[in-house]
This record gives C-alpha cells, structure tokens and sequence, in this order.
C-alpha cells in the first residue's frame, strides 16, 4: 500500500511556540523537526526507536520521533533539546550537570539523553539510581560507560529548577 504524501495542515506548539505549517502527510517527525523547523538538536541515529538520540517530548512525554509521523503531533505540545532551557532562559540544570561531571563526550547522544532525563525527573523529582537507570536504557552511548551521566542526572535532581 502506498503512503499518502497529500498535504496537511499541522498545527503544534514546538517549544512554546504556536505554529501552523504545510507539510507532505508521510513526513516524519524527526524529518519535520529537522528540516522543517531547522532545529538539529534531535539527531537520527538508527531510524528504528533503539537508541535514543531523536528524543523529544511530546506533551512531556519522551517519545522517539523517528518512529512517528509529524501529522501524529497535530494540537500537541512538542518540546526538542532546544526548548529545554533554565528558568532564566539559559541553561538547564541539566545541562548544566552533564557539563560538570563530564557526561558529554562526542555529544551525538547528550540531546537523547538530557531529554530523557527531563522527562524522567517530571515524573520521578526525586528517582533513585536505579530508577534513573531504568528511565534512560532506551538510551545509547558509545563515549561516556554511563557512569558520569548517571552522577549528572542525580546531582541534577536536587537543583530547583
């Protein structure tokens, strides 16, 4: 059966930014986020929902954007890296933690799993450990062996946001 590419009208808020665009109805997320909005934060990394680096938040829900359609996130709040941000409009806590522990090393990973880890800590402020683990094994990274990734989300934890 053939995909449709028949225009929709998508109408979203990406990073509290109310937007309404044209698009091919078989476009992806990912290519939406991408080369739509122009926003290269989200990265593709397998295509196929195994490792994490085209996270996004979809009405604060960490979801993998290579695997939906954009049409999917129609009236929806889509947040990407580049709408995690500090209260002060800078950096977040946890970028800021990942920086200081060193949990960022190529950086291919780091917007996945800064994305899960906000998503993880809505819904757990104070996960333990092993709940911080279990939040972020949809996850890969060849760079970092977890370890200071892992201290940057609990030490991130415990900053008011």
């Amino acid at each position: 059966m053939k995909q449709s590419t028949s225009p929709f009208v998508l109408k979203c808020r990406v990073n509290g930014v109310s937007m309404e665009r044209e698009l091919p109805s078989s476009r992806s997320l990912l290519e939406f986020i991408r080369e739509d909005l122009g926003l290269k934060g989200t990265k593709e990394g397998c295509g196929e929902g195994e490792c994490g680096a085209c996270l996004v938040l979809l009405d604060g829900r960490a979801v993998n954007s290579c695997l939906m359609m954009a049409v999917q996130v129609h009236g929806k709040e889509l947040v990407t890296i580049e709408g995690i941000k500090g209260r002060d409009g800078g950096l977040h806590p946890l970028q800021k933690t990942f920086m200081a522990e060193g949990a960022v090393q190529c950086g291919f990973c780091t917007p996945g799993l800064i994305v899960a880890s906000e998503a993880l800590l809505r819904r757990r402020p104070k996960a333990t450990l092993e709940e911080i683990k279990l939040g972020l094994t949809g996850n890969l990274c060849r760079c970092t062996g977890y370890e200071k990734v892992l201290s940057a989300v609990g030490k991130a934890r415990k900053i008011k946001k």
